[in-house]
């Protein structure tokens, strides 16, 4: 799919309430330890930044990143299942890089499982680079994994 398709079938949009029960079923189909619908309603509540990728009226993927300062973390990105594999990943995340531009945020941090092969990949691409490692920080089958802490300047 080429990156012109991308964009005329695709809209990057503030997520509301409304959107918490679609974003909640792609949320437990991805992850073993998803996130509650309520840490999702307090991340709107407290002005994170909440988007959701929209095609054909169907939602495909969200994230949600908060700003400190000139610092972006990206807390959750997650494309739904079926769409994955598309570039819709890569469309969501530079669509993210260029709203952080215009608030003046010089880098993104975010962290990820050393398991979670296809989104390092993804990020290495765009230029993230490993810049340490969170020990036992993501529950897993078993115990805890750790997850690897990427950066990337904008």
């Amino acid at each position: 799919m080429s990156s012109l398709q991308n964009t005329l079938m695709t809209k990057y949009v503030h997520m509301s309430d409304t959107h918490i029960d679609a974003v909640y079923i792609i949320e437990e189909k991805s992850y073993g330890y998803p996130w509650s619908k309520k840490i999702f309603n307090d991340c709107l509540s407290n002005n994170y930044i909440c988007r959701v990728l929209i095609l054909d009226d169907k939602l495909i993927g969200y994230l949600v990143a908060s700003i400190v300062n000139d610092e972006c973390h990206i807390m959750n990105l997650c494309i739904d299942s079926s769409f994955r594999s598309c570039g819709y990943g890569r469309y969501l995340l530079g669509e993210l890089h260029s709203e952080i531009k215009i608030l003046n945020c010089k880098v993104v941090f975010l962290e990820c499982r050393p398991s979670n092969t296809s989104a390092l990949k993804l990020y290495n691409s765009e230029g993230y680079n490993e810049i340490g490692q969170r020990k036992n920080y993501y529950p897993a089958p078993g115990g805890y994994e750790d997850a690897l802490m990427l950066a990337k300047y904008v």
